[in-house]
């Protein structure tokens, strides 16, 4: 997708980035909104679409709250350690702590794709390495795009996949996130 910058004339690449936020402590519901109102300020970003709010029990490590769970498709400029750079303000402005892997939060935000971009180093993995894998990142990306492709398959065929542990482990809380 292609802009061009008012100021200058110049044609702009927009790419479109799917991410993931994910909370567990707090108001999780607050914490989602304020998440959503920081990423649409970011600069050369534009939010497009919002899935429902879903809520799951934990991954990974599961002895604490249950969490919800959204994704957001948005076309930025930014590029792509400069959005991660901006996805993590996000957190530390929302009081993330990381105290262990896979333990409570009061936020996560993921890039989970950046266009066509793959990428694997300990900073940045693209797209999300277990994204395919987990009903929270699916089931919130099937409400923006159920065609979508990722590593072959559409995100409806990978919710197919899911064993049914995982299928059960996510209810739709809200289809909409109120302001």
């Amino acid at each position: 997708m292609t802009k061009k910058d008012k100021n200058t004339k110049n044609i702009i690449e927009l790419v479109e980035v799917y991410l993931s936020l994910g909370t567990n402590v707090g108001d999780r519901l607050d914490n989602l909104r304020q998440a959503v109102s920081l990423i649409s300020e970011f600069e050369s970003c534009e939010i497009i679409k919002v899935s429902g709010v879903y809520e799951t029990k934990p991954w990974g490590y599961t002895e604490q709250d249950d969490f919800y769970n959204l994704c957001i498709c948005m076309q930025t400029e930014l590029p792509p350690y400069e959005l991660l750079n901006k996805c993590q303000q996000v957190e530390k402005e929302l009081d993330r702590k990381r105290d262990f892997k896979w333990g409570p939060r009061t936020m996560d935000v993921d890039i989970l794709l950046y266009g066509d971009l793959t990428n694997e180093d300990e900073t940045l993995t693209i797209p999300h390495k277990h994204m395919h894998e987990r009903a929270f990142v699916l089931y919130p990306l099937m409400d923006i795009d159920k065609d979508l492709i990722v590593k072959d398959k559409t995100i409806e065929e990978w919710c197919e996949l899911l064993d049914d542990e995982e299928k059960e482990s996510i209810t739709l809380f809200s289809e909409k996130l109120n302001a």
